[in-house]
Parts: structure tokens; sequence; C-alpha cells
């Protein structure tokens, strides 16, 4: 059974977690390079596009830490440090997508529908999807090595 879990787990990563992080990182890019005077008609497509990419996969990665959650009580590492830290790191993940990555798009795609002109976020949200996937990297760094686990390597 632990085989199993784990698989779904990686597969629910790579999945959910891979698409949330290409399409956010290009979010900001597309809304700095997309609207304005010279920018591209396209761009507010592109731009729903994206963000619903963001929030529909969002909500599919409520499966990576479900299906995490029962690989490690299969394994009996609930309680190892590594395993601790990831999940915060994983909730800070999260909460940096919820609150202020999803919330950050929804504004400037108000403010770009509306007024065609380029919103003032795009720095802002470029550096919190860096922080998310930052935080995404050093969960996976964390899975792999294990520190301190006797079930690693």
């Amino acid at each position: 059974m632990t085989k199993l879990f784990l698989s779904l787990h990686v597969l629910a990563a790579i999945v959910a977690v891979g698409p949330v992080t290409v399409a956010a990182s290009m979010f900001p890019a597309t809304l700095r390079r997309g609207l304005g005077d010279s920018g591209d008609g396209d761009a507010l497509t592109t731009l729903r596009t994206l963000h619903r990419i963001c929030r529909v996969y969002a909500g599919i990665g409520i499966a990576v830490p479900l299906f995490g959650f029962a690989t490690a009580s299969s394994l009996g590492v609930l309680g190892d440090a590594w395993l601790i830290v990831s999940i915060l790191l994983t909730a800070a993940a999260a909460g940096v997508l919820a609150l202020l990555i999803l919330p950050a798009q929804d504004r400037a795609l108000t403010v770009a529908g509306t007024t065609g002109s380029t919103p003032s976020t795009p720095s802002r949200l470029a550096m919190l999807t860096g922080i998310f996937n930052l935080l995404w990297a050093t969960v996976t760094v964390l899975m792999i090595i294990r520190p301190g686990s006797t079930t690693g390597v």
C-alpha cells in the first residue's frame, strides 16, 4: 500500500503543482509584456487562462498533502522532523498561493479588463511566485534527502 500511496503522492505533485508553478510564473511576465499601449491584444485572454490554470490546479493540489499523509502514515514517519518541516513549508506555499498570488492575479485581471492599462503589480506578483516556487523546491529536496530519516539512504 505504501508504494501505491507514494506513487499517487508523486503523481499528484507533478500533475497539480507543476502547472500552477509554470502558469503562476508566466503570469507576471505576460502581464508586463502584454498590456498597455503597445500590448498584445490576446494578452488578456492569456492572463485569464493562466489564472484559471492556477485556480483549478490549486484545487487539485489538495491531493498532494492527502496522499503525502497517507504515505507518511504507512511509512511510520509522521513525527520525523523532515516531514514536519515539509508540512509547514507546504502549508506556507498553499497560503502564499491562496492568500497572495490568486487574489493579486484577480486584482490585476480586474484592472487590466476595465481600463486596458497595465496594473502596478507585476513585480510584486513575480516575487510572490518566486517565493511559492522556492517553498515547493525546498519541500521537494526534503522529500528526497529526508535528513535524519531512518528510511533514507
